[in-house]
């Protein structure tokens, strides 16, 4: 019974994940993807406290379980049983990814907004003016 409620709340969490991901407004799949090193760059350096190494370690580590070919229940010999385990690692990395990036970018921008304009850089909309500063 206690492993019925679990595959039922994996897959639950996997569900919470993708209707947050694709919610009209939120983060692209693509800002996502391009979040992840800066999400492991800013919790190595420590300056982001909403996850831990640790979490994200363990999800790298379950996207290389799914992808080796050493598997707990292996495929060949249980057919498709021996992809379900895979399906429920997937299904959390899934959902772990969407909520971490979701709560990093909104870090990112309530820390951009609480900055205030950025310097210019290349490719960025702001402009430059010359001028003098008169005291």
């Amino acid at each position: 019974m206690a492993a019925t409620a679990r595959r039922f709340a994996s897959f639950g969490a996997l569900f919470r994940a993708i209707r947050l991901a694709v919610r009209p407004g939120g983060p692209s799949l693509g800002e996502r993807a391009s979040a992840l090193p800066r999400l492991f760059g800013a919790t190595l350096r420590g300056e982001y406290s909403g996850t831990s190494m640790g979490r994200l370690v363990l999800a790298v580590a379950a996207i290389g379980y799914v992808v080796s070919p050493v598997d707990f229940v292996p495929e060949a010999f249980l057919g498709v049983f021996g992809l379900l385990d895979d399906a429920f690692v997937l299904s959390w990395v899934a959902a772990r990814l969407v909520t971490e990036t979701e709560d990093f970018i909104a870090w990112e921008q309530a820390r951009g907004a609480q900055a205030g304009p950025r310097p210019a850089t290349a490719g960025s909309s702001y402009q430059t003016v010359p001028g003098d500063v008169i005291r």
